[in-house]
């Protein structure tokens, strides 16, 4: 599936993409006075293959749930059962990114892909399971190289399905300890060291930083060559990455092969996103950054992808919840380029 997936996908259009550029300079606006908007809008142009692109909704979030092995390290002073528990509050509605889900008529998804405890199952839950949380990443390989390809299956496999009935996807996760996993794929991926790419996920003091940073590193420093094929960016991510961070790189290229608009949401997105990127680099073509998160390596990630932030609010909550948040705007930047008068069709002199 992975490989067949990689080979559907298709950069952007360019000739969609020249055509929304050319219709936005002569709407009744200054060229250019929509900012990032007007990238988005040629974007989503490119990304539909035509221009005006369709509205990009309703949207779904999928929250991509999994369990770490690292956590063993003291990482994070939240217990690991905190996954299962916050599963069950997401799909009982009661989480932020239901809340911000249901203010923007979103469908959220719930996807288990490594979760350790076991789960009721309950609509709105999907099972799929790969393994019951990774191993230890400071002591040697988070998963196998066969596991970490069947979790990013799993993500084209909800891509595929959402896109169906959605005109946009976005990228949720829920997994204690998740922070450690992504920082180490942000060191491997981008070269960054890893006291600049380990923030304080949950909020953690001086002494746990200092662990997180030094198990981080220890982690990276056996991936010691950036990954360079797909080949090298799948066993990479199975030595330092996460269940979760797998599906959600396979949710990306889903997305891009069905032609349609994904948002990544913070850190573990943004993670996520480098792997994705290095298994098939036109599949960044078609997302969006949402937001940029307090997590600073979040920033190293976005700046590596070339991907500019939508919004910066200081999020560090996950879910999906600042892509959630973004989403409104790139509606809105599709609705402008379909909807906005030309000058010459309102009889607006100008200039």
């Amino acid at each position: 599936m992975l490989g067949e997936t990689i080979a559907a996908v298709r950069p952007r259009d360019a000739v969609a993409e020249q055509n929304a550029r050319a219709r936005l300079d002569v709407m009744t606006k200054p060229p250019g006075s929509l900012g990032l908007l007007e990238d988005v809008a040629a974007q989503l142009a490119g990304t539909a293959g035509r221009c005006p692109a369709p509205l990009p909704g309703p949207a779904a979030v999928a929250v991509f749930a999994g369990d770490h092995g690292v956590h063993a390290q003291g990482v994070t002073p939240w217990p690991q059962e905190v996954t299962g528990q916050m599963v069950a509050n997401i799909v009982a509605g009661g989480a932020v990114v239901n809340a911000f889900a249901a203010q923007l008529g979103a469908e959220v998804l719930v996807v288990d892909v490594g979760v350790s405890a076991p789960l009721q199952p309950a609509p709105g839950l999907l099972g799929r399971r790969v393994r019951s949380g990774t191993a230890d990443l400071s002591a040697g390989p988070a998963m196998t190289v066969e596991e970490a390809r069947r979790a990013v299956e799993v993500g084209i496999e909800v891509a595929g399905t959402l896109a169906a009935g959605h005109g946009c996807l976005v990228t949720g996760d829920m997994g204690i300890a998740n922070t450690t996993a992504s920082a180490a794929l942000v060191c491997v991926f981008t070269g960054a060291d890893a006291r600049r790419a380990t923030g304080r996920g949950t909020g953690i003091d001086d002494t746990m930083l200092a662990r997180k940073v030094q198990v981080v590193r220890q982690a990276a420093g056996r991936v010691p060559d950036r990954p360079a094929t797909p080949e090298q960016a799948l066993a990479a991510l199975a030595e330092v990455g996460g269940l979760e961070h797998a599906a959600l790189a396979g949710f990306v290229i889903g997305a891009a092969a069905a032609r349609v608009p994904v948002v990544l949401d913070g850190i573990i997105a943004g993670s996520a996103a480098l792997v994705a990127a290095a298994l098939c680099p036109a599949a960044l073509e078609h997302a969006l950054a949402g937001h940029t998160s307090a997590e600073p390596g979040h920033a190293l990630a976005l700046q590596a992808l070339g991907l500019q932030p939508l919004l910066a609010l200081d999020l560090r909550l996950g879910e999906g919840t600042g892509a959630l948040l973004a989403w409104p705007l790139v509606a809105a930047a599709a609705r402008a380029l379909r909807d906005v008068a030309t000058f010459d069709s309102a009889g607006v002199t100008g200039k």
